[in-house]
C-alpha cells in the first residue's frame, strides 16, 4: 500500500487532511475528483498519519441499517438464550475516522443516519425492543467523483472542509505517479517521513488552542462568506477554525493571511454561490462621472435606418433561423408566477405508485420499517421479535421431540416458518430532467423568465426531495450542464450562468435527455419527467454535431426527425411538460405541436398565471 507521503500530487487535498488531523471538530474532509485521481489511496492513507490507536472504519456502500448503527446480534442471541448487543460501523469509528468512497452513491437512508450520528456525536438505537446510545463522534473523510452526481447537501454542512475539484493533467506529475506505483522506495525513508509528519501533527495540536485572531480577521471572514453567497452560521465556525488549524500546523500563535487565504479556499470557495462584485479601482473613484471611452462599432452607419423594433417589422414574415449576429448573452432570472404544485400535477395523469404520485414502495432492504410477514432470511432483514414471538409457544414440543430423536439442541429452536421478514416503505423519488432551451431565438424572447420559470420548478423538486438534471440547448448540440443530482443549489448555479445564442439543437436536446433517463432507469429511478423549456423552433438537426454542412437540412427534414423522437420518448412512457416561451404574434405553434408529440402537458410561459396553468393540468 502507498503510504501518504509518497503520493504524488493532489497536494491541497493533502493539506487539508492534515488540518483535519491536527483539529477533529472540523468535522471532515470531502475529496471530489475524476476516476483515477488517487484520491481513495491518499484518503485510506490519512490512516498513516494518525496517532497510533485511532480508528479508520471504511463504510461500504450497500451497508444494512444494524450494520451501520448496530442491533441485536441475532446468531449470538440465539446461540446463548440472552440478548446480545451488536455495535455499528458509526460506533466502531469513536474518536477516529469513518471513510466512504464514492461517497454521492451511498444511500439516502444511511446518510440520514451518518447525518444524525455526526450532529449528536453518538448513535441512537431503537429497535427490535432495544433502547440504548452508543458514542459516535468521528471524523468523516468522503471521496467521489462528480460525475456520479452530487453529495447530499445537509451532509456537507456537516464538514467544514471541502477540497476544490481539479483535475491531473500535468505530464510531469503523471510520470512521477506513474514511476511510484512500479518502482520501489527505500521503506525506512517513508517511516522516517511519516514519523515526522506525525510528530509535527501532535505538536500542531498541542499548538492548537494558543493561537489568536483578530476581531478584523473573523469579520473579514464572515464578509467574505456573505460576498461568496455561502449560507449559514456553521460554515463561520469551519473557516476560523480552519484558519487557526492552519496557523497551529506551522507552530504559530497568531492567524496570518496566508491562513485566512487557505481558509477561504478549502471552506468558503467550494461553496460559493456567486462571484463577489468588483471593487471600483482609484482610477475609477477619482474620475466617476467621466464615461469610459467607448469604440464606435464599424457597422454603425448600416444600422441608423435600422426600423425601430426589427422584430415587429418581420413578424409576418417566416424566420427560418435564428440570426448568426446575436452575440452570446448572459441574463439574469426574472421571477416567474408558476403553481406550487405543477410538477405534481403532470404527473397524476402517469401510473402511480399505491400511496400517490411521489411514489412510496414497499421492499425488503431499506426504508421505513412497517410490518413483519412470512419469508426466508436470504430474501430480507429478518424481524428478529416477531420471529422469536412466533417461535416462543412450541419451544418446549420442539425440544422434546428432537432430545427423543438424540439431537441436542440450543437455548432456542427456530423452524424455517417461523421466520418474518422486515418490510420496509421506500419513498422513490422522481427525476425531473430540465431541458432549456439557449439558442438565440430564445434571447430574443423570454430567457430571463425562462431561466425565473425553471429556477421555480427547481425549488419545487427540492421541497420534495427529488434528483434534478440540466441539459442546456444552443449551437449545434445539447450539453448536459448538470447530471441527475439532489443538488438544487447547483442547477441553480448552472442556470444563473447560462449564455444564449446561435441554433436550436431541439432533436438534440430530446435525445440527450431521453438517454439521461434511460441511465437513470439502470440505478433504480422509475419516475422520470421532462420539462421542456423553449419556443419549440429546432433548426438543428442531429448530425449537425459532426457535419458542418448538415445545419442547412430540409425544415421537412428537421421536423420529421423531431416528430420521430418524440413519439418514441411517449411510447417509453416519459412525462413531459413543454413551457412554450414564444411571443403570440412570433407563434406558429411549434410547442404546441411538440407536446402533443411527447404526449405531455403545454403550458404557456409569458402569459401564464398559476391558476390557469391549474386549471389546464387538472382539464
Amino acid at each position: 500500500m502507498i503510504a501518504f507521503t509518497d503520493i504524488v500530487g493532489m497536494d491541497l487535498a493533502k493539506q487539508a487532511l492534515m488540518l483535519l488531523a491536527v483539529d477533529p471538530s472540523l468535522g471532515g474532509v470531502v475529496i471530489p475528483s475524476a476516476v483515477g485521481s488517487g484520491k481513495s489511496t491518499l484518503a485510506r492513507a490519512f490512516a498513516d498519519i494518525l496517532p497510533d490507536g485511532t480508528p479508520f472504519i471504511e463504510l461500504p456502500l450497500n451497508v444494512t441499517e444494524d450494520r451501520l448503527i448496530g442491533g441485536v446480534d441475532l446468531e449470538a442471541t440465539l446461540a446463548t438464550g440472552q440478548r446480545v448487543v451488536q455495535h455499528g460501523v458509526l460506533s466502531k469509528a469513536h474518536k477516529g475516522v469513518l471513510y466512504v468512497d464514492s461517497l454521492s452513491l451511498l444511500d439516502s437512508s444511511a446518510v440520514s443516519h451518518v447525518m444524525d450520528a455526526m450532529s449528536r456525536g453518538a448513535v441512537i438505537v431503537e429497535r427490535e425492543g432495544l433502547s440504548e446510545v452508543h458514542p459516535a463522534d468521528f471524523m468523516l473523510v468522503g471521496t467521489y467523483d462528480p460525475s456520479d452526481g452530487e453529495v447530499r447537501m445537509g451532509l456537507l454542512d456537516r464538514i467544514g472542509i471541502i477540497v476544490p475539484f481539479a483535475t491531473q493533467n500535468d505530464y510531469r506529475a503523471r510520470k512521477k505517479i506513474v514511476s511510484t506505483v512500479l518502482g520501489t522506495r527505500d521503506s525506512e525513508d517513508t517511516n522516517d517521513e511519516l514519523r515526522m509528519l506525525r510528530g509535527l501533527i501532535e505538536a500542531a495540536r498541542v499548538q492548537l488552542p494558543n493561537v489568536s485572531m483578530t476581531q478584523e480577521q473573523i469579520k473579514g471572514l464572515i464578509q467574505t462568506a456573505i460576498s461568496l453567497g455561502v449560507e449559514g452560521n456553521r460554515v463561520d465556525i469551519f473557516t476560523i477554525r480552519c484558519a487557526i488549524a492552519s496557523a497551529a500546523l506551522a507552530q504559530r500563535t497568531e492567524v496570518d493571511d496566508e491562513d485566512l487565504k487557505l481558509a477561504v479556499k478549502l471552506v468558503l470557495v467550494p461553496r460559493a454561490t456567486r462571484m463577489p462584485e468588483r471593487e471600483a479601482t482609484e482610477e475609477e473613484m477619482q474620475a466617476p462621472d467621466e464615461p469610459p471611452p467607448q469604440e464606435e462599432p464599424a457597422d454603425e452607419a448600416e444600422d441608423e435606418n435600422a426600423p425601430p423594433d426589427e422584430s415587429d417589422a418581420d413578424a409576418d414574415e417566416e424566420q427560418e433561423e435564428t440570426p448568426d449576429m446575436i452575440e452570446e448573452l448572459m441574463m439574469d432570472a426574472m421571477e416567474t408566477e408558476l403553481p406550487d404544485n405543477i410538477l405534481n400535477i403532470s404527473l397524476a395523469s402517469k401510473k402511480k405508485a399505491k400511496s400517490g404520485s411521489r411514489g412510496e414502495a414497499l421492499n425488503n432492504r431499506r426504508g421505513r420499517f412497517v410490518r413483519a410477514q412470512e419469508g426466508e432470511m436470504k430474501s430480507g432483514k429478518v424481524a428478529l421479535i416477531p420471529t422469536l414471538i412466533s417461535a416462543a409457544p412450541w419451544q418446549k414440543n420442539r425440544k422434546e421431540e428432537k432430545a427423543k430423536k438424540g439431537i441436542k439442541t440450543g437455548a432456542l429452536v427456530i423452524n424455517k416458518e417461523d421466520v418474518k421478514i422486515k418490510k420496509f416503505r421506500d419513498k422513490s423519488g422522481t427525476l425531473f430532467i430540465f431541458m432549456v432551451d439557449a439558442s438565440g431565438s430564445m434571447a430574443l424572447n423570454r430567457m430571463r423568465q425562462a431561466k425565473g420559470a425553471v429556477a421555480s420548478l427547481l425549488q419545487n423538486a427540492y421541497v420534495h426531495r427529488d434528483q434534478v438534471a440540466l441539459i442546456s440547448f444552443r449551437g449545434k448540440q445539447a450539453q448536459v450542464l448538470l447530471p441527475p443530482s439532489q443538488s438544487v443549489d447547483r442547477a441553480k448555479r448552472e442556470l444563473d450562468v447560462l449564455p444564449t445564442g446561435g441554433g436550436t439543437p431541439l432533436a438534440s436536446a430530446l435525445i440527450t435527455a431521453w438517454e439521461t433517463a434511460k441511465q437513470a432507469r439502470t440505478k433504480g429511478i422509475s419516475q422520470i419527467m421532462f420539462v421542456l423549456i423553449t419556443d419549440g423552433r429546432g433548426n438543428i438537426p442531429l448530425k449537425a454535431a459532426y457535419e458542418p454542412d448538415a445545419e442547412k437540412a430540409p425544415k421537412e427534414e428537421l421536423e420529421k426527425e423531431i416528430e420521430a423522437i418524440a413519439l418514441t420518448i411517449q411510447a417509453d412512457g416519459v412525462a413531459s411538460i413543454v413551457v412554450d416561451t414564444q411571443m403570440n404574434y412570433l407563434s406558429r405553434g411549434e410547442a404546441p405541436k411538440l407536446a402533443q408529440k411527447l404526449g405531455g402537458r403545454y403550458f404557456y410561459l409569458p402569459n401564464a398565471k398559476a391558476e390557469q396553468i391549474v386549471e389546464a393540468a387538472l382539464s
